[in-house]
């Protein structure tokens, strides 16, 4: 797989997709085969030479040692002082689940945070993630953590042997989900036990549009 060959299909796939109204996301599949899904595993953490082309909205859970800091960087935040309050109310944490990307947690309250969110969080792999450095300590640089994360992709192939990950969008530059989609299948390859001969087939697809094959 190279860059040239995979703008070519996304510019296929820009003529052939339905003009809309909103900014579509590049999906990039991976089918694997010879590939044993209960004793291997596919779970990792990329960063991206480019965005996704739309930012990344980011959660912080925190103690009183990270909140004015917390509050000034990051697009929410819930104190501890109102983790109860979140504990009993699933809708509300269900609801900063599906408007936020990733959550960011103090260290020394993970057992707090694990108790009021982890239910829903975890359900929909939203949980802070430590391979994503978002566990982190009172005095962390959130500033620099967010910036990262607008780049940084989780590659897993959960419960079935496909893999499936945002890789752009629409109003991107072709060549920069190019470089996205290339350097996030080098990374899948140096990841996968057999490397290539564990790739069955790649596809890339619009939010709105058939899959093309990607070669």
């Amino acid at each position: 797989m190279d860059a040239p060959s995979v703008i070519k299909q996304i510019q296929t796939l820009k003529k052939e997709a339905p003009e809309r109204t909103f900014n579509q996301r590049y999906d990039l599949i991976v089918a694997l085969k010879n590939f044993d899904m209960k004793r291997e595993k596919v779970d990792f953490f990329i960063d991206l030479h480019f965005g996704l082309g739309q930012e990344r909205k980011v959660c912080a859970l925190v103690g009183g040692e990270l909140h004015d800091h917390a509050k000034k960087v990051c697009d929410d935040v819930v104190l501890t002082d109102d983790f109860d309050k979140y504990a009993q109310d699933k809708k509300a944490v269900r609801k900063l689940a599906k408007e936020h990307d990733y959550f960011i947690a103090q260290a020394n309250i993970m057992p707090k945070v694990a108790s009021a969110f982890g239910k829903v969080l975890g359900s929909r792999g939203k949980m802070p993630n430590p391979k994503a450095g978002c566990v982190v300590p009172p005095n962390a640089n959130l500033e620099s953590l967010k910036e990262k994360l607008q780049k940084r992709v989780r590659v897993q192939a959960a419960k079935i042997p496909i893999i499936h990950c945002v890789v752009g969008s629409f109003n991107q530059k072709d060549e920069e989900v190019a470089d996205n989609i290339v350097t996030l299948y080098k990374g899948l390859i140096s990841n996968l036990p057999q490397r290539e001969n564990n790739v069955q087939r790649v596809y890339l697809k619009l939010t709105m549009s058939k899959p093309v094959e990607v070669n």
